[in-house]
């Protein structure tokens, strides 16, 4: 039997919170407003670090590397996201579809990625202070940086090809408010298991090995702490890890809530939101407060 081609469709429909009628238009208001905030914060960040120069370091580099992320990866989702809820306009074509998958996803590993980089890099700078600064130089902190892009990009454009080469000629309603490459998956006609077993194998390797090896590392900051004799010693360890930590852990959490709480639930789109939105928003203000150097910097920033 002939296939159906893959292209019948041509788009797909973005349901989002369609079912909340004219709550949508308070919903919209209230996600520009969170979606304005978190792109001045995070921008706020690169810019503190760019001009002011007691932030000219690996740290605060790999920071600022977060948060051209982050600001990058919410201006994937939340702009059709708005346009959704103000002008109803649900329809994405196939392509596009696709394109924000990709960019989504590839954003979203490079970001386990660069917190493991980060991991590594506190782990250095804990473990071997006195040439910390020596290995981590500015051409080996960019190397580190541009190598969670490289993984995401080869994780994310396998499982894309295999799925946009699928056969999509039925149902096209898409029940969040972006695409999701398993939830799009999951419409295709055609037989996926090739697709699915990749998927979830590199989704393993975009969120399970990252975590994996920033537990590690973590194992061995807290055993290196606890061997520091001097109290304050281990304060002061502990201070350059504790913003990294509490980002680490939102960035997780929200992502375990995500996707592996059982699906099907009305607030499935509200908890994405959580993950899509709000950790972005909140990451540059853990930096802010929790941050003595970067407080500083902003304060002489408002200044002038």
């Amino acid at each position: 039997m002939e296939s159906v081609n893959q292209t019948t469709l041509g788009e797909f429909i973005l349901l989002a919170f369609s079912d909340l009628g004219q709550l949508q238009h308070l919903l919209f208001f209230i996600i520009l407003s969170v979606f304005i905030i978190c792109i001045v914060g995070n921008v706020t960040i690169i810019i503190l670090v760019k001009t002011e120069p007691s932030l000219h370091t690996p740290m605060y580099f790999f920071i600022s590397v977060l948060s051209a992320l982050e600001t990058t990866f919410v201006s994937s989702i939340i702009p059709k996201l708005l346009a959704n809820l103000i002008v109803a306009d649900r329809k994405i074509s196939f392509i596009g579809c696709f394109f924000q998958a990709f960019t989504s996803h590839t954003l979203g590993t490079a970001e386990c990625y660069l917190l493991a980089v980060m991991a590594f890099d506190r782990h250095l700078a804990i473990n071997n202070p006195l040439n910390y600064l020596t290995i981590m130089t500015y051409e080996f902190s960019v190397k580190l940086a541009f190598l969670p892009l490289i993984v995401g990009f080869v994780c994310i454009i396998i499982p894309t090809i295999l799925i946009a080469g699928l056969d999509f000629c039925g149902p096209n309603k898409i029940n969040l408010f972006y695409c999701d490459l398993v939830v799009v998956q999951s419409l295709a006609c055609s037989y996926y298991s090739i697709s699915q077993a990749v998927t979830s194998f590199m989704a393993f390797i975009s969120t399970v090995v990252p975590f994996t090896i920033i537990i590690g590392f973590y194992v061995h900051i807290i055993i290196i702490i606890l061997l520091i004799q001097s109290p304050n010693g281990k304060v002061r360890a502990f201070s350059t890890c504790s913003s990294h930590l509490s980002v680490t852990c939102l960035y997780y959490i929200t992502g375990i809530i995500v996707y592996v709480i059982p699906k099907g639930k009305t607030y499935d789109k509200f908890l994405a939101l959580l993950y899509t939105v709000i950790t972005p928003l909140l990451n540059p203000f853990i930096y802010t407060y929790r941050n003595k150097d970067v407080k500083k910097a902003l304060l002489k920033l408002t200044s002038y």
